[in-house]
């Protein structure tokens, strides 16, 4: 004679546990969110000179995980407009800083907590020596081995290690 063994019905695993209301409101909530998440495509200038690299530090932002972080200069890109010419109208009005975008040389696409966005990196020759701090609160020339050494918004960290593979 066998002898069959059965689990009481409160040991049954989560994962086969149909879901609770609880459960299935918070799912909805989170695709919800992703779904309202505000993404926004952008641009951003890798500016080589002297074998340096330009690096600009944000100030305080809307947010802590990127205020005062550093960044590649750029910004979104507006309805109708080309990812180079979002740049080079980006570096004139944040930094009045003329610029001949050149080719991509870097791409990401990174999820914030509150936002996404996909950017695209360009080198970039400086038409004039001098620029403005207007939306950044420092600026620094590095070289590609000291890249690493700053404290980068999340998404440059991708652009930063694309350029060291380069």
């Amino acid at each position: 004679m066998q002898t069959v063994f059965k689990a009481p019905p409160a040991a049954i695993s989560a994962a086969q546990a149909p879901p609770s209301a609880a459960d299935q409101r918070s799912r909805v909530a989170k695709t919800k969110k992703t779904q309202d998440m505000k993404h926004y495509q952008v641009v951003a200038a890798v500016v080589l000179q002297n074998g340096k690299y330009l690096c600009m530090q944000k100030g305080k932002t809307n947010f802590a995980y990127t205020s005062y972080k550093w960044e590649f200069p750029g910004g979104k890109i507006e309805p109708a407009e080309s990812p180079r010419q979002a740049l080079a109208r980006e570096l004139m009005e944040e930094m009045d800083y003329p610029v001949v975008v050149g080719e991509e040389v870097a791409a990401t696409t990174h999820r914030y907590p509150d936002f996404s966005i996909e950017l695209s990196a360009f080198l970039c020759t400086p038409l004039s020596q001098s620029f403005r701090l207007k939306e950044h609160i420092a600026f620094a020339w590095r070289s590609k081995a000291e890249l690493p050494g700053l404290d980068w918004a999340a998404a440059d960290v991708d652009i930063v290690k694309q350029l060291l593979g380069r």
